[in-house]
């Protein structure tokens, strides 16, 4: 038996789900997936944006309960420091809670615009003002990032739980053909690459379940 299991929802629309996913194979924590449908109402209003406070993805772990991504991240951080989810230097650890907060709290124009949906492709889809002012965001946050710590992830040669919480939105510009500077184009790569993300994928495109309102023709 494990000692920790992971509830997610979607591994096709779910960035959430994926988020905490990643950290917890960060983590080295060995977890049991438990996956609700797209029905069930914690799960359907994750997704669609309509919760002001997500439940999903939950940590269980030693008789200790951890709900949104952050915490789990924190918390994980506080079990496993050797897993190095954080950088060992103070000035880089502080950046990286920085841009991972901004991650977790910001971008809601890029959410809405861009909802997660890794079995499609959308060539040639138009962003809209709003949307593209997240996406310049982002990519200036990695572009520091890059330059500061020498790539080929955001705090250097290591992965760190920023990486797990930008990884969803490299998907997402993936999804969307989202025209992007050299730099970020090498990180969203690089990020790919990443065979913890694969495995996810891979996963994801034999989900049965489909959500319309995240299927919708654009």
């Amino acid at each position: 038996m494990t000692a920790a299991t992971l509830t997610i929802s979607s591994r096709n629309y779910s960035s959430w789900s994926l988020r905490g996913w990643l950290l917890c194979i960060m983590a080295g924590l060995e977890i049991e997936e438990h996956m609700l449908s797209v029905d069930d109402p914690s799960a359907r209003a994750e997704l669609l944006l309509l919760s002001p406070s997500f439940l999903v993805p939950c940590l269980t772990h030693d008789g200790i309960k951890v709900w949104d991504t952050l915490a789990i991240a924190a918390y994980l951080d506080e079990i496993r420091p050797q897993a190095g989810l954080l950088p060992k230097d103070a000035v880089a650890r502080a950046h990286c809670r920085a841009i991972c907060g901004e991650m977790h709290s910001g971008f809601a124009n890029l959410r809405s615009a861009l909802p997660m949906n890794l079995k499609a492709h959308y060539p040639g889809f138009k962003v809209w003002a709003g949307a593209q002012a997240d996406i310049d965001r982002v990519t200036e946050i990695w572009r520091e990032c890059l330059d500061a710590y020498g790539g080929p992830y955001l705090f250097g040669k290591t992965l760190t739980m920023a990486d797990a919480m930008y990884a969803p939105v490299c998907l997402r510009f993936l999804t969307y053909d989202v025209p992007l500077d050299a730099t970020s184009q090498a990180y969203c790569r690089a990020i790919s690459q990443w065979p913890a993300l694969q495995r996810w994928i891979e996963a994801a495109k034999t989900e049965p379940e489909e959500l319309e309102e995240l299927d919708a023709e654009f």
